[in-house]
């Protein structure tokens, strides 16, 4: 192959990447899910072709996941794309031979678009970006008349799907993790293989003025939320001393220069000592957040933490072990980390939509994966005058949603519930 494909045909894995493949399986299925709700239903053939010129654009997502002698790898897919009705439950395994062998999955159900990503593919952010391509590309194929001229031109896309944590970590910096194990959320859980979705569409100015009125920013405010929800509906019955952990996703552009669509994400971790520290009230919870995530949210300690993960994926001693011998290793140090964070909450923050391209959008939605640890995972991202904050859980009673929910309330911000009905 001498054109374009040849630089396609086949790429390593970016560092978060590898580990992916490695340790995901039903249990684990290490998916995301974007959605659009749309003020009109959908139409599959439209949508078909509107996947299929986003893949134009996006040449680095039509790819499918090999296995090399020493790590995954990813090759030049020349299969379709298959797009059908959604009928199964939010960000399950992707099974490679029933997908056409892509990373990614794309749905429907009535007004809505689901995007189910495997993590070895990209993150969140670059997802969004992709998906915002399909979107656009379907409501300029829905409505020819108007998007006449957008449909002539090719929108420009600057991006690469370089390792951008090979090229900007730094071999000297030293991570600092915390040894301590973290608070594991108790109860029974939903039957195996579901998932409960609950959306918590909330006031994005009013919930702006009360972070304000906190000198917070949003992230801050809801993580705080997030934790006081948890210490009241689950901590304090179970009288537990292990602090609780909130695993937040960051977006390393923020920080470094990359046009990666590759993973480029680092993290922290709010470790809230509820005990130790006496955090017994709200205000006390959003006043330790605010510091934590200060003295964590510098260049320096991202730094640290990104170039400590890409030590682990570039030790030579686990570069050299075969793939199969990799494999029960790897599985068991992931479900062994999965011990030190009580939960996931990852703000992809506002999904910024052309003006013509609105008046056909109602709503966006984000989704990850809970798992037998991290039984609950949380998302949130804005659109227009919603941000929507999503629990999805494996537990079979939803207390902490309604603890979260009744708390923005009472503080006079606007809240509506959506749920799939799992519970």
């Amino acid at each position: 192959m001498k054109d374009k494909k040849e630089k396609l045909y086949w790429r390593r894995l970016d560092n978060s990447a590898k580990i992916f493949p490695i340790s995901a399986g039903k249990k684990y299925s290490t998916v995301f899910r974007l959605s659009v709700v749309l003020k009109e239903k959908v139409n599959p053939e439209i949508l078909k072709k509107a996947v299929n010129k986003a893949l134009e654009q996006y040449e680095f997502f039509k790819v499918s996941l090999k296995s090399g002698f020493f790590w995954n790898y990813l090759e030049y897919n020349a299969k379709e794309p298959i797009i059908e009705e959604e009928k199964e439950y939010p960000c399950k395994y992707i099974e490679p031979k029933e997908n056409n062998n892509y990373l990614f999955k794309v749905t429907y159900f009535d007004q809505k678009i689901n995007i189910d990503i495997f993590h070895s593919l990209t993150d969140g952010n670059s997802g969004v970006m992709f998906f915002r391509e399909i979107i656009y590309n379907y409501i300029e194929l829905s409505h020819k008349e108007e998007f006449q001229e957008e449909l002539r031109i090719k929108r420009k896309i600057d991006v690469s799907a370089e390792d951008s944590y090979i090229k900007n970590y730094n071999k000297k910096a030293k991570g600092n993790n915390s040894s301590k194990k973290a608070y594991k959320l108790a109860g029974k859980k939903i039957k195996l293989g579901a998932i409960s979705a609950i959306h918590e569409i909330i006031d994005l100015n009013e919930l702006k003025q009360e972070a304000k009125n906190n000198s917070a920013t949003i992230t801050q405010y809801l993580t705080a939320v997030l934790i006081y929800s948890i210490y009241k509906a689950n901590y304090l019955k179970h009288k537990e001393k292990k602090p609780i952990k909130v695993c937040i996703p960051v977006n390393l552009k923020k920080y470094f220069p990359s046009n990666t669509v590759s993973n480029f994400f680092s993290y922290i971790t709010v470790e809230a000592e509820m005990k130790k520290e006496k955090l017994d009230d709200f205000d006390k919870i959003l006043d330790f957040v605010k510091k934590d995530f200060a003295k964590k949210l510098t260049p320096e300690e991202i730094q640290k933490t990104m170039s400590g993960n890409v030590k682990l994926g570039t030790n030579p001693f686990i570069k050299i072990i075969p793939l199969v011998l990799k494999k029960p290793i790897v599985r068991l140090s992931y479900i062994e980390i999965r011990k030190y964070t009580t939960t996931t909450f990852s703000n992809i923050g506002r999904i910024g939509i052309i003006g013509k391209y609105k008046k056909y959008i109602d709503n966006f939605l984000m989704l990850i994966a809970p798992e037998p640890v991290e039984k609950i995972k949380c998302s949130a991202c804005s659109f227009e005058n919603n941000i929507v904050f999503t629990f999805t859980s494996i537990l079979d009673n939803c207390e902490i949603e309604k603890e979260f929910c009744e708390f923005l309330k009472g503080k006079n911000i606007h809240v509506t519930i959506e749920s799939n009905e799992i519970l």
